[in-house]
């Protein structure tokens, strides 16, 4: 069987055992906020952009095994920024895990230049 098609199938189970369990309406709401032009706060929308900047970086290394290296300049300021609305919203989690990605851009960053790699 294609890796591909089999994590897909595994990751379908693996949702829709987790949206039952705490319950289908309740997550369509919170889903739902996204359409609510009240939710879009300064840090609601710094939050999003730079979940979808991390994802950028994250899904052609994992899934596709190759580095977009430049994007970690973007993640390193979205770090920063996530780390400020992670204090608007109170979540240390956050303030930990982009804390930690800061390092990891970074090194990636650093280690390119050192390679000889440039822009």
């Amino acid at each position: 069987m294609d890796p591909y098609l089999l994590a897909a199938i595994l990751a379908t189970v693996i949702t829709i055992v987790v949206y039952t369990v705490v319950g289908w309406q309740p997550i369509a709401d919170c889903m739902r906020m996204w359409l609510r032009r009240d939710y879009w706060t300064a840090y609601n929308t710094v939050e999003f952009l730079a979940w979808g900047t991390k994802a950028a970086v994250i899904v052609p290394g994992l899934v596709f095994g190759f580095e977009i290296w430049w994007l970690h300049v973007l993640t390193l300021g979205t770090s920063v920024a996530l780390i400020w609305a992670s204090m608007r919203k109170l979540l240390p989690t956050l303030i930990a895990f982009n804390t930690l990605w800061i390092f990891l851009s970074m090194t990636v960053i650093v280690r390119r230049f050192m390679e000889g790699g440039g822009a």
